[in-house]
């Protein structure tokens, strides 16, 4: 069953990019990716993970694919072979804002200790 929910999953990731990218030409939603699905064990649910480049943006391009998930799952219907197909359920992959987030804690741990190793040579 793992094999198949992964499988799924990838095909769902694969084809919900391809929606974005042919059939939501709409400039507003900006630029989105699939990052990540997730299936649900009974394979009826996917929650998918998108990344936003323009941050302010998120909540609003967010709002409007919860507002198409309909239309994009009709398309997901014409697109793969499954008995049913799944609700969709969209999420911000917050992965990036982590990322940075601990990039900066080591920028400013290698400036500290760039400013102590200075102090110190001075003092020695």
């Amino acid at each position: 069953m793992a094999y198949r929910k992964d499988k799924l999953s990838q095909l769902i990731k694969e084809e919900v990019s391809w929606i974005f990218l042919y059939k939501l030409k709409d400039a507003s939603f900006g630029l989105v990716t699939v990052t990540n699905v997730r299936m649900s064990p009974d394979l009826k649910i996917a929650k998918i993970y998108i990344s936003v480049f323009e941050k302010q943006q998120r909540q609003a391009v967010l709002n409007r694919l919860n507002e198409a998930k309909g239309l994009i799952r009709a398309e997901l219907a014409h697109k793969i072979q499954v008995k049913f197909i799944p609700e969709l359920d969209f999420y911000i992959d917050d992965t990036t804002d982590y990322v940075e987030r601990i990039e900066d804690l080591f920028k400013k741990i290698h400036k500290d200790d760039d400013k102590n190793g200075s102090n110190n040579q001075a003092n020695g």
